[in-house]
């Protein structure tokens, strides 16, 4: 790679980043819908399991973003220099896993309770205005960025309030000491309906799947270390302003000191995203919603068997009528509009992101596209993924929303295992020795290859199945 010079670091401590994208996607349909259904039936114990996996998450992260912040590429362009076919899995594998609009139709779901308007409808709707939107924004990070921060922060708010309202200390007491209930699971957990549905689950602590990949890209946008080097994605309706893209990233002189002293800040920077905004604001909205469910359940002593009988959105309407209960009919709706929020909320970051990390990868590796600007390319893949969403959401087999949710919980966990291993190899090898991790990190990003691969394939073969 070419030498440049890294880029002064900001200050450690900071408001907004590229993280907000991580926050947005990892405070999702996991924290509000699938941990709280398990803690319904399991009891606040079982959230041991959300604790490990949003802890990998952390590191995941900080992981990510060396490779990223040190060469201003992508790490699917790390994958591709270690190995090209194992950039070209991950192109396939997001096809296969987030074309389906499982957040959104979960949320919509919840939206169909408030106005009776079908969730397939409103979810149309949703998918419609995200590729507007996209299409219509100057430079796309920015517009990204301000507009999550605003759902976040109220979401963030709002979820803490709602628990004020209807739990009490003895519900936080038991959700904060569940956490430490290490190897807890109950004989109904280890059962073939719910086991694939706890591996997906921990995949959703946090955010799943190959959205840590796609923040290496927002990073780059953001500006972050080397990223500072490379052009920002436009909207289609401003592509033609769009500057040419490098043919490849950049490096600094890890022999100089005042460079290393740069790294070090930026270092000090993403950690700082890393256990305060992403560990703290995830932990903080699941405790929320851990307490939320907790008083539901003293609520609607049925909904456990509600639940156990196959009604998947039991735990949602139990949630709601606490929250009605502690005032009235309207505050049970708010708790709703919450829900249909965060599902609108994570689809505006995971259709921005699949389509950046598409057509990175597209731009870069596949013949004759650099014909073509990123923007474009972009717009291609966001679009696409609109359409196809909606002939899902109208024709699809899947069962409900909570059926597609499902899926997408479980089959993000196969990628979760597949970028540990990427990692691995990437920052091991593709970096100067001055910045690899230390060893203590790779013992922890190999545990998450491991925890995410075992767990996916003892399923299989343990039961049969990896979506129930």
């Amino acid at each position: 790679m070419p030498i440049r010079e890294l880029p002064d670091a900001p200050p450690s401590v900071h408001l907004l980043g590229p993280t907000v994208f991580l926050v947005a996607l990892g405070v999702g349909m996991g924290e509000s819908y699938l941990w709280p259904r398990l803690v319904l039936l399991f009891g606040p114990e079982i959230r041991w399991l959300f604790l490990v996996g949003v802890t990998l998450q952390a590191v995941v992260m900080l992981e990510m973003a060396r490779y990223a912040m040190a060469t201003g590429e992508s790490i699917f362009f790390g994958a591709a220099r270690v190995f090209k076919p194992l950039m070209w899995f991950f192109f396939i594998t997001a096809i296969a896993v987030y074309i389906w609009p499982g957040h959104l139709s979960a949320g919509m779901a919840a939206f169909e309770q408030i106005t009776g308007i079908p969730w397939q409808v409103s979810a149309c709707i949703g998918l419609l205005l995200v590729g507007v939107v996209f299409s219509l924004a100057k430079v796309i990070y920015n517009l990204l960025e301000n507009l999550l921060s605003v759902l976040i922060g109220a979401l963030v708010v709002g979820t803490s309030v709602i628990a004020a309202m209807v739990g009490n200390w003895a519900d936080l007491a038991s959700t904060v000491t569940g956490m430490f209930h290490i190897g807890y699971l109950p004989e109904g957990a280890m059962s073939a309906t719910w086991f694939p549905v706890i591996v997906g689950s921990i995949a959703f602590a946090g955010p799943s799947g190959m959205q840590q990949m796609w923040y290496t890209l927002h990073l780059r946008d953001s500006g972050a270390g080397m990223g500072a080097h490379i052009p920002k994605v436009r909207g289609l309706r401003h592509a033609g302003e769009e500057e040419q893209m490098p043919s490849r990233g950049f490096m600094f002189d890890t022999s100089n000191p005042a460079e290393m002293a740069k790294w070090k800040g930026w270092r000090r920077w993403v950690t700082f995203d890393a256990l305060l905004l992403f560990w703290g604001v995830t932990m903080l909205v699941t405790v929320a919603f851990t307490v939320i469910a907790q008083a539901a359940a003293r609520q609607s002593p049925n909904v456990k068997a509600l639940i156990e009988a196959g009604d998947r959105e039991a735990s949602l309407n139990a949630m709601a009528d606490s929250f009605a209960s502690a005032g009235s009919s309207v505050l049970g709706v708010v708790f709703l509009g919450f829900i249909a929020l965060i599902g609108m909320n994570a689809t505006l970051g995971l259709f921005d992101s699949f389509s950046r990390g598409q057509a990175d990868m597209t731009y870069h590796f596949v013949p004759g596209a650099k014909k073509f600007r990123m923007s474009y390319l972009y717009a291609g893949f966001l679009w696409g993924v609109v359409i196809f969403g909606i002939l899902i959401l109208l024709f699809g087999p899947a069962d409900g929303p909570a059926g597609i949710l499902d899926t997408l919980a479980f089959l993000s966990t196969f990628a979760m295992g597949a970028y540990c291993v990427t990692l691995l190899l990437v920052n091991n090898t593709m970096l100067p020795k001055p910045i690899r991790p230390k060893i203590w990190t790779n013992l922890i990003i190999g545990f998450g290859a491991v925890f995410y691969l075992g767990m996916l394939f003892y399923s299989l073969f343990r039961f049969g199945v990896i979506v129930n």
